[in-house]
């Protein structure tokens, strides 16, 4: 690429399920070299597959990319609706020589397979009707178009992670590029829309590397520009096997219900396989201004959660409160009891939520975490008390409510830090320890035994809400 040219990369999703953790990766480094680098990331559905692909999945896949804001450029592209034009290239390489008819029964192909299993060879078309006469062709029989791959030489990817990478042609064989139906296939139809596309940077797992070569010999056959290619090392669980869901593969959306930010996200999901420096916690803005092709590692990935919710609870510690309260109120739809919850936030809810969050955000690790810290502000009086509350709550506990309700009830000014030396200044004064006054007093307020400091949780109440929820603990 020259300097006078913009990159253009794209994300291309089967839509057969949600977008998985390894295709958001794969999206994200499409994303973040193209915006780095000033081109496009172009979106391409590739739904060819008519029986495994949904409208649902592909309504998944596009939410997915929002929520992580990995927004593309221009409209998603359906390959399902280019299948005349992968089959018009077919029909090129057919008249320029460089396919052909291929007549061959399923009884034929299987007993190639056989033939190669008991000879322990790998299981490849033979070339039966490669330089064969058309003209001797079965009555009846509709074709399949298949490439002529090269027989001599090797094939040879030049790849930014892998490093050069070459295939002998002999293992290589005659690729069907369109079946008997006129469908194309897969590697067919991503070369013609790569192409016409006019993707300069193909970033993809390293799974998609045999078909790299493929893919190469149909480039050049067609005297195509062969774009710069990337194949990206997959994602292992932290025991170094392949990732599965207990590990974490998972759908984005499953991501987004356990309560971890689109950011930390964006920021775990950039360090698994690629690296700048030493650096482990970046913006998205420095993602886009340090990510290179060069830095993407060669060996798997290993997906570790603990390293994912660690880092996630730093972004909540370290996002500005109304930001971190949009993102809270954008999540709540997404969980268990969220849409509930949601409905009761009115703009009195969200001035006592954006007032608690600098308390609510420091013990929080994922969103998840930050609900239920929350719940108190939500709670209907007279509170629901939980078994270790209500150990708090003894007649000792009681004693301790009735005398701060009325010192509490008769502060000048209701915030944390005035209420904070009224009942220090009691517990000096009767030489009671702080904790004997603090704990029950956050059992009255909250009906648990752990909440954000005590005396936040007051201040938030308001005076009215604080004093009526201790008075009901003294009464029972």
């Amino acid at each position: 690429m020259s300097s006078a040219e913009s990159p253009v990369t794209r994300f291309a999703p089967s839509p057969t399920g949600f977008l998985h953790i390894g295709g958001a990766r794969t999206a994200l480094f499409n994303w973040a070299y193209a915006r780095g680098h000033k081109g496009k990331m172009l979106l391409r559905i590739e739904d060819t597959d008519r029986e495994r692909s949904n409208p649902a999945a592909v309504d998944a896949i596009l939410d997915g990319l929002k929520w992580l804001g990995l927004e593309w450029d221009g409209e998603a592209i359906s390959q399902y609706s280019r299948m005349q034009r992968h089959a018009e290239v077919a029909h090129e390489l057919l008249k320029a020589g460089k396919a052909y008819h291929c007549y061959c029964s399923p009884e034929e192909l299987a007993a190639m397979r056989e033939k190669a299993e008991a000879e322990k060879r790998p299981i490849r078309y033979d070339g039966t009707w490669r330089d064969r006469d058309p003209s001797t062709a079965p009555a009846g029989v509709k074709p399949v178009i298949r490439f002529k791959s090269p027989q001599e030489g090797e094939t040879v990817i030049h790849d930014n992670a892998q490093g050069r990478v070459v295939i002998p042609n002999k293992d290589l064989d005659d690729l069907i590029i369109l079946r008997s139906d006129g469908n194309p296939t897969y590697n067919l139809s991503v070369v013609v829309d790569d192409h016409d596309m006019g993707v300069t940077h193909i970033i993809r797992g390293v799974d998609h590397l045999t078909n790299a070569a493929r893919q190469t010999q149909i480039y050049l056959a067609m005297g195509w520009q062969v774009p710069n290619m990337t194949h990206v090392p997959l994602i292992h669980g932290p025991d170094g096997a392949k990732l599965s869901k207990r590990h974490g593969a998972l759908g984005v959306e499953a991501y987004r219900a356990m309560g971890y930010l689109p950011a930390a996200l964006r920021n775990y999901l950039a360090r698994l396989g690629w690296s700048h420096g030493d650096d482990e916690i970046f913006s998205t803005q420095q993602l886009v201004e340090w990510f290179s092709l060069e830095g993407i590692n060669k060996s798997p990935a290993r997906f570790d959660f603990v390293k994912l919710e660690n880092l996630n609870g730093h972004y909540i510690r370290h996002m500005p409160d109304a930001e971190l309260l949009a993102d809270f109120l954008a999540f709540l739809p997404h969980v268990e009891g969220g849409p509930e919850l949601l409905a009761k936030i009115d703009d009195t809810m969200k001035a006592k939520l954006l007032a608690a969050m600098p308390g609510l955000k420091e013990r929080a690790k994922t969103l998840v975490e930050l609900k239920a810290s929350a719940a108190y502000l939500f709670a209907q009086r007279p509170l629901a008390i939980d078994d270790k509350a209500k150990a708090l709550l003894n007649d000792e506990g009681k004693a301790a409510l009735k005398a701060l309700h009325p010192l509490l009830a008769a502060a000048p000014e209701w915030a944390a830090h005035p209420l904070e030396a009224i009942v220090k200044a009691h517990a000096e004064a009767t030489g009671i320890k702080l904790g004997k006054f603090a704990q029950p007093l956050r059992a009255a307020l909250t009906g648990t035994s752990t909440s954000p400091g005590i005396f936040d949780v007051l201040a938030v109440l308001g005076r009215e809400e604080a004093l009526g929820r201790i008075g009901d603990q003294m009464a029972t």
